[in-house]
């Protein structure tokens, strides 16, 4: 069949949006698999077939939940995850848990001094946020020295003029502390707009209340196993002691549906007003989730015209394709039927009278 100037055209516009489509589905990719604070399930779960869910839970501005409250809760998740028939070695827990608390502290070097960001850290925070180390180590719940820091590179180049630091010293608020290791900041685009782009450091939560005499945590964050469809969620709304916070499950954020939802209303996103305290990476993932959820409607209002077009030419074709087969190849396989039944009535004639 020959195609018209108007018909080539519609098509060449069709595949451009097409293209343009698929351009902005690699660009949501690119965005969700940038943002590694968002994927712990994953890498928690590793080679295991079991389900995970990663589940962050942010305090309100005058939150009462300090580490006594984290205890009390892992042993009633405990509890649960027992209960629900999930089996685990002798101290080694089914989950995986981090709190974090944000501050600001003076913090001085050798080449220094300075009011810088502090987060304080609890738990398995490096594994949620796996920054890059430029030197040294992370800290983590079970370090024997409650006493070392980690910088980031930007401070770090303030206070002594580089990054190899492991061990060197700093004040923060006249208390020494050791330096474990340098990290640097996220890279992606809704992390730098997310932070502030100040300075900071991150000690552990414990010498962090013993400085400053404040237990209270902004930011909870776990990974346990998802049992059935909903547990991990209902676990952590029904247990964890946040009933004026609020609770977002990270994994599957970036799911297809999900972005759907979000696209139908992105305005009442933006006006959101829970009275929480939202650390810099949900921050990041609030940003990311409204470009991702904005480039899925564009892939589907850009494929609309392909699609449309695909399914007016489908219909087309089977309708060519019925009009042939009644106008040419039924009366033709009708034809050559009756042929075959003559022929047939021919022979068996010819057997019972032969000359």
């Amino acid at each position: 069949m020959k195609l018209t100037r108007g018909k080539k055209i519609w098509f060449l516009l069709c595949a451009v949006l097409l293209l343009a489509a698929l351009g902005c589905s690699f660009a949501l990719h690119v965005i969700s698999g940038r943002l590694l604070s968002q994927q712990e399930a994953e890498r928690w779960r590793g080679e295991n077939t079991r389900e995970y869910r990663q589940i962050s839970c942010f305090m309100p501005y005058d939150s009462a939940v300090g580490l006594k409250e984290i205890y009390t809760f892992r042993y009633a998740m405990l509890d649960d995850l027992r209960a629900a028939g999930v089996e685990w070695k002798e101290e080694v827990y089914p989950f995986i848990d981090a709190w974090s608390r944000e501050g600001k502290m003076k913090i001085s070097g050798e080449k220094a001094a300075t009011d810088a960001p502090a987060l304080a850290v609890g738990g398995q925070f490096f594994e949620f946020h796996p920054l890059r180390l430029l030197s040294g180590s992370y800290i983590a719940e079970g370090d024997l020295s409650p006493d070392r820091v980690i910088l980031d590179e930007e401070l770090a180049w303030e206070l002594f003029g580089g990054t190899e630091l492991t061990g060197m010293s700093v004040q923060i608020d006249g208390v020494e502390f050791v330096v474990g290791g340098v990290v640097e900041r996220e890279k992606d685009s809704a992390s730098r707009r997310a932070y502030t782009g100040e300075k900071g450091f991150f000690m552990s939560y414990d010498a962090y209340r013993a400085i400053s005499g404040e237990d209270r945590i902004d930011c909870y964050e776990v990974v346990l196993p998802e049992t059935v469809r909903g547990f991990a969620a209902q676990l952590v709304a029904e247990r964890f002691p946040n009933k004026e916070g609020e609770s977002v499950v990270n994994t599957g954020r970036f799911d297809f549906d999900r972005l759907m939802r979000l696209s139908r209303d992105l305005s009442g996103r933006a006006a959101h007003s829970a009275a929480v305290r939202y650390p810099y990476w949900e921050n990041a993932a609030r940003i990311a989730e409204s470009e991702c959820a904005a480039l899925t409607l564009a892939a589907m209002t850009l494929s609309l015209p392909a699609a449309a077009t695909a399914l007016v030419e489908l219909i087309r074709l089977l309708a060519r394709g019925k009009t042939r087969l009644e106008e040419d190849v039924i009366p033709k396989a009708k034809e050559g039927v009756e042929e075959a039944v003559r022929v047939r009535a021919r022979r068996r004639w010819e057997k019972q009278h032969p000359q």
